[in-house]
Parts: structure tokens; sequence; C-alpha cells
């Protein structure tokens, strides 16, 4: 997504030079999203972009490992050759974090590409007993997906609830019943001692049948390669960029799941996995590579899952809000949570309430004042909830 939207925006805003795009994969650039949805369920085949990149003038470099990066001679080195640039997007994305001890185990799935969809098909086509580990938005997905292709699902999560590392316990909590409503069994605080041919032992010496096991336990910045290069990486191994998405090496901008950035909004530096913001920064970049005076980067966060019937959405930043605000009953099919600071709203959680989110993402943005009291009404628009 970050490297197809820097590529269109460039165009869209009338760059006119040399655009080449180099992806490691051989399949035409795709959307991730669907691949948890409709590829994974044979309901769709694929989800390439719907991109005439001959039209747009854009040359594709597929199935093209990328080695290396010398920013002092402004190259590229690639498993193909070195390859010359003027300026350079890193848009390389994450990877997903495999479970120690299963490298090369048969039976053992990661869920992040189009290959990865294709190659689980056929595990809930057959109605496969599964085990999920870690029951965060992937691992959500995935077990709605394949409950409703009838396969057993069991859900094994280190930590004592769902989404321990993106939300509260008490705002978390309800969405624990969500995994029992749709038939799959949810094991919470147990961790998994090795995978064995059918089935996974977990800790506690539990042994759970298993024709596949799908690994969900987080992912992080695709910056490998970079090792030995001089683009500043942070704590996580993610591209260290700045307020216009620009590395510490000339001519380099990073963008996407691979790099974080300074926020004025939130006070601190934002690494943020999400498509949004795949979608977002790319204008970005286009805009201060073309010499376009542009606001800094700083967007509210968003996302979307959908899971267990649900339409789950998030827009902001949590951390360091200071209250903690419901609006419906968590029980019900339908609520919201909002967090804020000083009194405007720095966060909200929707669930099957999209005019909530809509209003709210406003909201943020704008910074508004709001009346605790009147936001705390789910019947009152959040719009109307100001103070």
């Amino acid at each position: 997504m970050a490297g197809v939207q820097t590529a269109v925006a460039l165009r869209e805003k009338g760059f006119s030079g040399t655009i080449t795009v180099i992806g490691a994969e051989p399949h035409q650039p795709y959307d991730r999203p669907p691949l948890s949805k409709a590829v994974l369920l044979g309901t769709a085949e694929g989800s390439a972009f719907d991109v005439d990149f001959e039209t747009l003038g854009v040359e594709l470099r597929l199935g093209c490992e990328v080695l290396g990066l010398r920013t002092a001679d402004h190259v590229l080195d690639t498993e193909a050759g070195p390859v010359p640039y003027e300026v350079l997007v890193l848009a390389t994305g994450a990877e997903p974090l495999r479970l120690p001890g299963t490298e090369g185990v048969p039976g053992v799935h990661l869920l992040r590409t189009l290959d990865d969809a294709e190659r689980l098909r056929p595990v809930l086509a057959r109605q496969h007993d599964v085990v999920v580990v870690g029951a965060g938005w992937i691992g959500a997905e995935f077990t709605t997906a394949a409950r409703e292709a009838g396969c057993a699902v069991t859900v094994v999560e280190a930590a004592e609830r769902p989404l321990a590392g993106a939300l509260p316990a008490e705002v978390a909590a309800p969405m624990a019943a969500w995994y029992a409503d749709s038939g799959a069994v949810l094991r919470t605080g147990t961790r998994v001692e090795r995978v064995e041919p059918g089935e996974v032992v977990l800790a506690d010496g539990t042994r759970v049948p298993a024709g596949a096991v799908v690994v969900g336990i987080g992912a992080r910045p695709a910056t490998a390669w970079l090792t030995g290069s001089d683009i500043a990486l942070g704590a996580h191994g993610e591209v260290l960029a700045d307020d216009r998405l620009r590395t510490s090496a000339p001519d380099v901008y990073a963008v996407g799941d691979c790099a974080s950035f300074p926020s004025g909004r939130y006070g601190e530096r934002l690494l943020v996995h999400h498509w949004d913001n795949a979608l977002q920064g790319p204008r970005t970049v286009a805009a201060d590579i073309l010499g376009e005076t542009a606001a800094p980067y700083d967007p509210v966060p968003y996302f979307w899952s959908e899971q267990f019937g649900r339409f789950v959405q998030y827009a902001g930043h949590h951390p360091g809000a200071d209250t903690l605000l419901w609006r419906g009953d968590p029980a019900g099919p339908s609520w919201s949570v909002c967090w804020l600071r000083e009194g405007r709203l720095t966060a909200l959680l929707a669930v099957g309430r999209p005019r909530d989110l809509a209003q709210g993402r406003r909201l943020i943005e704008a910074g508004t004042p709001m009346d605790v009291t009147l936001l705390a009404d789910p019947a009152r628009p959040l719009k109307s909830a100001t103070a």
C-alpha cells in the first residue's frame, strides 16, 4: 500500500520523472485487508490494486529482493544488481514474528502475504482443527474466518486477555466473550511449549489437537536489510523519520509500517502498523519530494477490524489520557469508549457505531473541548457533546 500510493501520489501531483517500484514478492502489488477475509475464504482470488502502472509510467520490478543501501553513493543493492536513485522511498512494511522453535515445522502458518493466505485456504476448506497463537487483531480476524468455514478453533494467548498490547484491560474484557459466542475456545494466560505433528503442547502439559497452527503474535518493521547503512533505526527496528517522513540520510524517505514519526498532537513518536497510515503518509512524501510546503505529518491514527460479526474501529492514541468514558453497554451489540485528556478527546474505540467513529475522529483532529456528561449519553451524537 505505502509504496504503490507513493508512486500514485507523485504522478497525481505532476511528477514527470522515472518511478520504479521494487518488491520482493512476485505478485502484482496487492491490498492486505482482504487476505484475512475474502481471499482466505476463497470468495476472492486476489486483491491486486486497481492501478494501471503502465499508463502511469511506473516500472514494476517484482520478485526482486533488496539487500542493502549505500546512501553516500545513492545506490540500492538488489539481488538483480545495483540500482542508482536520486530519491529513495523505503516502504518495506513489517514482517510477522515467528513462534520460537517452529521454524520449518509442517503445519505452522503465518498470515501476512498473499502466499500465506493461499496456503491457508485449503486448511479452512478441509475444516481442520486449528490452533491460533495470539488473540490480537489478526488472531481474531483469522478465528472469525475459520469458524465461518466450520473449523474447530482454539486460541492460545499468553496474556490474561485479548488485545493486551493494544487496549486497557477493562476495554478488552468484553471482547473475550466474542470468542465463546462464535464457538471458539479462548485460553488466556497460556503459553505454547512446542508444536508436534497434529497437536500443540501447552506450557501446562495440555495437548490440543491441531491440523494447523496459525501464529499471530505481532510484527516488526522489515528493516534488517538496512543493518550497516547510516539510516537511523529506533528501538523496535523502525526507521526514524521526521515530520515530513524524511530519514537521517539525504534524499531517503520512509513511509508506512517500517517507519515511526514524531506526533505533535500526542507529544511522542508513533509507530503505526495500520492500513490508513500507509495510505496517508505517501501524500506527505510526494509533496516533500516535489518541494511543496506541506503541514507536518501528524495524522489521527485510524484502523478497523471485522471480527465475530462486529465492525470494530479505533481512532487516536489513548496512552496519556486522564479520563475513560463508556457510551453504551459493552455486553450489547454496539458501544463506544472515549479517552480524554484535559477535557479533549484523544482516542475512541467504536464497536458497531461508525457514526461515533467518524464524528470522534474529526473532534480529535480539531482538539474540541468536550462535555463529559453529554458525551456519556450514547443516544446523543458525539458532535453535539462539545463543551
